[in-house]
């Protein structure tokens, strides 16, 4: 207990000594989730871990998940997660537009990942028919509405995607880190841990100050909003 930092927050957190807390700035992602999946567990009826990070880019915001804990998660995973992300980006006071993301388009491969992204959306259209859902599809006609239309001209989505939902963590990953350099100022929030009974999110080691004053505030909003 003496020697790592996280799991005294986690067991003050629990306690309710504290609202919320924030950690990952030493050590690795693995090593503090753990600590928090111990101690302070997932919501109640909540199976699936999952993390979103949000980029700022030019004219758009765009929520990436799974970016840390889920390596190669099932359909039940992904559509448990995207609900999750769902309801966090309510919060931002944003309507949710989700895309499941594959190398397959509608139907054009039968590989197991693009059969796994196609599950996912059914799951979510039984479990809530309102959430505006489509895939599986490429990345490009996620973020153009035009280049959907050409491709599928009957999908659900009205706009551009805001949420995208990826198969893997490793694709998750490297999209968002990729994005982060090239179109994102590197401006972005997150990770957002998803699914947990408290406010509780890990960082990575080299986080700003700027990012770390932004993931407090999210911390506290959540924290409000549970008392």
């Amino acid at each position: 207990m003496r020697s790592r930092a996280s799991l005294i927050a986690a067991m003050l957190l629990r306690r309710g000594d504290v609202d919320a807390m924030l950690c990952g700035t030493v050590g690795t992602f693995e090593e503090h989730l753990k600590h928090l999946r111990d101690i302070i567990g997932q919501r109640p009826g909540v199976l699936t871990l999952a993390t979103m990070n949000m980029l700022m880019l030019p004219g758009r915001q765009i929520f990436i998940c799974d970016t840390y804990v889920n390596r190669n998660p099932s359909a039940t995973e992904i559509a448990e997660m995207t609900l999750l992300a769902a309801d966090e980006i309510r919060r931002f006071g944003l309507t949710p537009v989700a895309a499941l993301l594959s190398h397959s388009s509608f139907g054009s491969s039968d590989t197991p990942e693009a059969q796994t992204m196609r599950e996912a959306r059914r799951i979510l259209l039984d479990h809530d028919p309102v959430l505006v859902v489509e895939g599986e599809m490429q990345g490009d006609a996620a973020l153009s509405k035009a280049l959907l239309d050409e491709r599928f001209p009957g999908s659900r989505l009205q706009t551009d995607a805001n949420l995208l939902i990826m198969p893997n963590v490793e694709a998750a990953n490297i999209s968002y880190n990729l994005l982060k350099v090239a179109a994102g100022n590197g401006i972005t929030v997150g990770p957002i841990l998803l699914g947990l009974a408290k406010p509780a999110h890990i960082l990575e080691p080299g986080v700003t100050v700027r990012r770390i004053v932004n993931m407090t505030a999210l911390a506290t909003v959540d924290a409000s909003m549970q008392r």
